[in-house]
């Protein structure tokens, strides 16, 4: 049997225009959307040159609303790490039957609207709820209360701290944990001493984006934590409620928001590299 040889097929190189088209099209695509975001945040800090915008944040509305928020998303954070850490840890180790589920369960107030999170808050926690029914018998309300602030921001809050400090955990080799253990250290002391060290840095983004979710929440806390100045209004609800008043002080707040934004993000790019690096 004699082999033919086949032809040598040459690749086609695409061409240099085509390449050029198709470089122009993404740098469009990208200016195009940079711009959409970056022209109203640009608005908002050409608002401010005006001196009354600064001046408003001095209004009582203002301090008391950023006086609330510190002291909601302190509460916030605290219950965050003291439950979400183990939790996390967990989910990072642990296999068992259902972990899928549960998994989906702690991820879902990430897409669940906010207005709707309120909603269910309210039917589980309200005074007619279906646990608030028997906590009123005892004469403890939660709803439109400042612990209803706290509620609504640890439910819309915990799966970005969760999910990040469980993503740290798991970069954590289960050798160096064993190897703690040999040496005679406890579950506990293993995890305090080696594990929380090493994931340590996706602990602290964790913490901050949590944190940032939280003092950003507006739509769950509405409807669970109603809108009560000095009590519930925290600096998202004064903003809306400002806005229909006073535009300056509502300007004047959403760039504070905006800077505390800023700075989260370069704070978890900072702290995701190192972790990664």
């Amino acid at each position: 049997m004699v082999w033919k040889k086949e032809p040598h097929k040459t690749r086609r190189k695409p061409s240099a225009g085509s390449d050029w088209f198709t470089s122009g099209l993404a740098v469009a695509a990208l200016g195009l959307l940079a711009g959409f975001i970056s022209v109203p945040l640009v608005s908002l800090l050409v608002w401010t040159f005006d001196q009354k915008a600064w001046s408003a944040m001095a209004s009582p509305v203002a301090r008391q609303a950023l006086a609330l928020s510190a002291r909601t998303t302190s509460t916030t954070m605290a219950i965050l790490i003291l439950l979400g850490t183990p939790a996390a840890y967990i989910l990072s180790r642990a296999r068992f039957r259902g972990m899928r589920a549960l998994n989906t369960l702690m991820e879902l107030p990430v897409v669940l609207p906010p207005s709707a999170a309120g909603i269910a808050l309210l039917l589980a926690f309200g005074r007619m709820g279906l646990l608030g029914s028997g906590l009123d018998a005892f004469g403890i309300e939660l709803s439109f209360t400042t612990a209803a602030v706290v509620m609504a921001e640890v439910f819309v809050a915990a799966p970005f701290y969760v999910r990040q400090v469980a993503t740290g955990f798991a970069g954590v080799e289960r050798s160096v944990e064993e190897a703690a253990l040999v040496d005679g250290a406890t579950k506990t002391g293993a995890f305090f001493r080696v594990s929380v060290p090493l994931a340590f840095p996706a602990l602290v983004s964790g913490a901050i984006l949590a944190w940032a979710r939280a003092l950003g929440e507006f739509g769950a806390t509405i409807i669970f934590a109603g809108n009560f100045r000095g009590v519930t209004q925290t600096v998202p609800l004064a903003i809306y409620t400002v806005f229909q008043s006073d535009m300056n002080a509502a300007v004047a707040l959403s760039v504070l928001v905006l800077g505390f934004a800023f700075a989260v993000i370069l704070s978890v790019r900072y702290l995701t590299s190192r972790s990664s690096g």
